[in-house]
């Protein structure tokens, strides 16, 4: 197996000090290098919490975390600057002159099927667009680890499907870790190789997906782990609340 990525152990995280009840509750989470892990749960259950800790926008106070250097976050908007055109935007923070950092964005942008709209404003984008461009930014900085914080949760469900089947290529080309955080179980069956589900801080269900690429829906082994997933977050075939059903 691969070197680790990332790893975390007894990691935990509170709000309002010591004394308070932990968002996070001694997780102990390990991604080896090009694994492409999902991560499910209801609203509260600390996906959010979790993802900045790994972008770094928020600090580990309890337990360890090991992180590697180059990680990039595609947000769920894509938080263009307006004022730069699409390639400056991608180029954002590179180091190098100013010719090279172009060439990189260049190239980043033709990956995602963007060349033609390099020199764009932001605001003339279509959301399928603007989240291209935020993959591309956290592409073209070769990221060993990329976090993919629903990304495609605001986009028309065509455009959605399209994303996810760009995402899943760039990975297989590239090669970084990735943790996607969604609510959709199905997009997690299709793009990842395991499945984390996260329930009042913990993680409940480590689920490994050894399914053939591409996936298809109506596959019977597919369905099998989607009822799995499906009953782990308290939901039925049909998306009814067991939880609250059974109560």
């Amino acid at each position: 197996m691969p070197d680790p990525v990332l790893r975390l152990s007894r990691f935990t995280r509170r709000f309002h000090g010591p004394a308070a009840p932990p968002v996070l509750d001694r997780l102990d989470l390990t991604i080896p290098a090009g694994e492409f892990v999902a991560l499910l749960g209801r609203s509260g259950s600390g996906k959010t919490t979790l993802l900045r800790t790994l972008a770094g926008l928020d600090p580990v106070t309890e337990g360890t975390a090991s992180l590697p250097a180059r990680r990039a976050v595609v947000f769920q908007e894509p938080r263009l600057l307006p004022w730069k055109p699409v390639w400056r935007n991608v180029a954002l923070g590179l180091p190098g002159e100013a010719a090279v950092t172009r060439q990189r964005a260049l190239a980043a942008l033709q990956e995602v099927e963007l060349s033609h709209r390099a020199t764009a404003w932001p605001l003339t984008l279509s959301g399928g667009e603007a989240q291209r461009v935020g993959l591309a930014r956290a592409l073209v900085r070769e990221p060993e680890l990329l976090l993919l914080d629903e990304p495609f949760a605001a986009l028309d469900a065509l455009t959605r499907l399209r994303m996810q089947s760009l995402v899943g290529e760039l990975w297989q080309r590239h090669r970084p870790a990735v943790l996607l955080v969604t609510h959709d179980v199905e997009e997690a069956l299709l793009l990842a190789d395991r499945v984390l589900v996260l329930a009042a801080g913990r993680l409940v269900e480590d689920l490994a997906v050894d399914l053939p690429r591409p996936r298809r829906r109506a596959a019977a082994a597919f369905d099998t782990l989607r009822v799995r997933l499906l009953a782990t977050l308290g939901v039925d075939e049909n998306g009814h609340d067991a939880t609250a059903r059974a109560a």
